[in-house]
């Protein structure tokens, strides 16, 4: 009876596993995975690196929608993702892409990761146009991209400290930090902070900039209340949603329109968002789990 009943648990945790892999990584991910982890060559990340332990961690999918939240709050960039993104129309498109990208980066061959970067560049530089209020853009300027990059760097890093199986020590923060730089810089962001401390003031040094559009509050009411997810899976994604409201600046959910409640982040929502982060480690923990925990030779060279 035990054996079946391993072997019933061995089977719902690959099942649902797979199933999870698919729905981020898309029908290309088995073929990506392999690409990505398989080719031989020297990487930009060791594989002990800082940025491999945080975007190998399930802390990510809460890192990932804290990040989104965040980011809607810069008015240009926002109406650039609005415009031209498709986050609506196709958004498990638009995360299957993303994670292809950071998958690519982080664990892939050098001239892999730099590929990625170059073609992402040339889809920023046809993404041009002019926001509601007359401000022209283009998602190539370097200071729109540093505000995606520093949003991403902090939230994905705050994260981890909070969900993840293994915190960073400060000195570890700072190398991711530094770690995301690199990625920056190939992108077009020349002056990417490198320590935790520059990632900090950085983000400070947008704080005039930010504010709630109405297209950032349609992407806080979609992304919160009206998620592309199955109906069955909506209670698990409202405690990682809850979660990721969690990690923002008090300032930032204020220009939401979030309503939070200290003790009930504390009591409530925090030790639910550590449980659903230790369910998704779980299941994923596959011998090629997600886009994030391959590992590579012991004398992969590093560049």
């Amino acid at each position: 009876m035990a054996g079946i009943t391993t072997q019933a648990m061995a089977s719902l945790r690959r099942r649902t596993g797979g199933a999870l892999f698919a729905r981020v990584a898309g029908p290309d991910g088995p073929r990506n995975r392999m690409l990505i982890h398989s080719t031989p060559g020297p990487r930009w990340f060791a594989p002990d690196s800082a940025i491999r332990r945080v975007h190998a961690d399930s802390s990510m999918f809460i890192g990932g929608l804290s990040a989104l939240l965040l980011q809607s709050l810069h008015p240009v960039a926002m109406a650039a993702v609005a415009a031209h993104s498709g986050f609506r129309g196709d958004p498990w498109g638009r995360l299957q892409r993303t994670s292809t990208f950071l998958a690519t980066t982080t664990y892939g061959t050098a001239e892999n990761a730099q590929s990625a970067c170059d073609r992402l560049n040339a889809v920023h530089a046809r993404i041009t146009g002019v926001t509601d209020e007359g401000v022209g853009y283009c998602a190539a300027d370097p200071h729109l991209l540093l505000w995606v990059h520093v949003a991403e760097a902090a939230s994905f890093l705050s994260a981890h400290q909070e969900f993840g199986a293994h915190p960073l020590t400060p000195r570890e923060c700072d190398d991711y930090v530094a770690d995301m730089a690199r990625v920056a810089r190939a992108l077009g962001v020349p002056d990417a902070p490198r320590t935790l401390r520059e990632l900090h003031a950085c983000l400070a040094g947008y704080r005039t900039e930010l504010r709630c559009t109405p297209a950032a509050l349609e992407t806080t009411r979609y992304l919160l209340l009206q998620p592309p997810v199955p109906l069955a899976a909506l209670p698990f994604y409202s405690v990682l949603a809850s979660n990721a409201v969690s990690l923002l600046p008090r300032w930032a959910s204020h220009e939401l329109r979030i309503v939070r409640s200290a003790w009930a982040e504390r009591l409530l929502v925090r030790p639910l968002g550590a449980g659903a982060a230790r369910l998704i480690r779980w299941v994923m923990a596959q011998p090629r789990p997600l886009t994030a925990s391959g590992t590579l030779p012991e004398k992969e060279e590093r560049t």
